[in-house]
């Protein structure tokens, strides 16, 4: 496998990508949107996460939204004696993005988490809370020693530059990521916030990055696929993983799809697979608004 320019390997020959403030993470983690939220599949769940652990995979994204809470209580479980291997991201939502309400959601995240600190911590997306407000709860919380660094989720240029114009938003005390939707259908970011932040050092932590399985079953998806004698998923991860400052957040049920996700980080595409995708899933020509999902 070729290493990403600048992303050294971690154990198991994870590469890494680092964040302002110094942090370095792998470039693909495991993600828990809807995950906790079913009993019959906990075991399977718990598994999964605990899988990629093994595999290097050890940021584990979740929020105080995923199954109101039940996403960060499985997570507890499946790192349960394991808390210094893991980089632990969670989200804020934005109703409680207040000076009092970020600190009230970020302590009851912690015990739900059964840990004294989070890695990262983000706030979700925009809502009525001033952006101000928000990025100063975010500051003290780290200040406090609750999370070590702290970010933003589905902000656009716009946004940006709001929060460029804050205090205390730039540098390696600043602003960690920005955790957006990005795959071979979602390409809007690449008019104008990609290349923002791979600019300014800031990576994006790329959510959905399979589209949450629409993406697969496309023919050429399929046609690359197989000179690889790869599964579809892994080439749209690849294909994620192919930009520089980018790293992916798939979600996983079960140990064997966690295994799989990880084998994508060996598919090295080639310029003429690279043709045929963007041929198959163009990029917008123009700057369009965000996606969400």
């Amino acid at each position: 496998m070729t290493t990403p320019s600048g992303s050294p390997a971690t154990h198991d020959g994870v590469p890494t990508l680092g964040l302002p403030c110094g942090l370095r993470v792998p470039r693909l983690g495991q993600g828990t949107w809807f995950m906790g939220e079913d009993a019959a599949r906990r075991h399977d769940e718990v598994r999964a996460l605990r899988a990629g652990l093994d595999a290097g995979l050890t940021l584990i994204d979740t929020a105080e939204m995923y199954g109101d809470g039940r996403s960060e209580e499985l997570v507890a479980e499946a790192i349960a004696g394991r808390r210094d291997e893991v980089f632990l991201v969670s989200k804020v939502l934005p109703w409680n993005a207040t000076r009092k309400g970020t600190r009230r959601s970020a302590e009851a995240s912690l015990r739900r988490l059964r840990t004294d600190r989070l890695d990262l911590y983000l706030y979700h997306w925009r809502g009525h809370v001033p952006l101000a407000e928000s990025v100063e709860a975010l500051v003290a919380l780290q200040e406090q020693g609750l999370i070590r660094a702290w970010g933003v989720s589905n902000l656009d240029p716009a946004d940006l530059d709001e929060l460029a114009g804050l205090p205390r938003t730039t540098g390696p005390q600043g602003v960690q990521t920005d955790q957006v939707l990005y795959n071979l259908t979602r390409r809007g970011i690449e008019a104008d916030l990609l290349p923002r932040l791979q600019s300014a050092g800031i990576p994006v932590m790329a959510y959905s990055p399979v589209e949450q399985g629409r993406v697969l079953g496309h023919p050429v998806l399929d046609e690359v696929a197989a000179r690889h004698g790869a599964t579809a998923a892994q080439i749209a991860l690849a294909w994620v993983l192919r930009q520089d400052g980018v790293l992916a957040i798939p979600k996983s049920s079960s140990a064997q799809h966690t295994l799989q996700n990880r084998a994508a980080l060996e598919v090295e595409l080639t310029s003429a697979d690279l043709t045929d995708l963007d041929a198959a899933f163009p990029a917008p020509r123009h700057p369009v608004p965000l996606e969400m999902l």
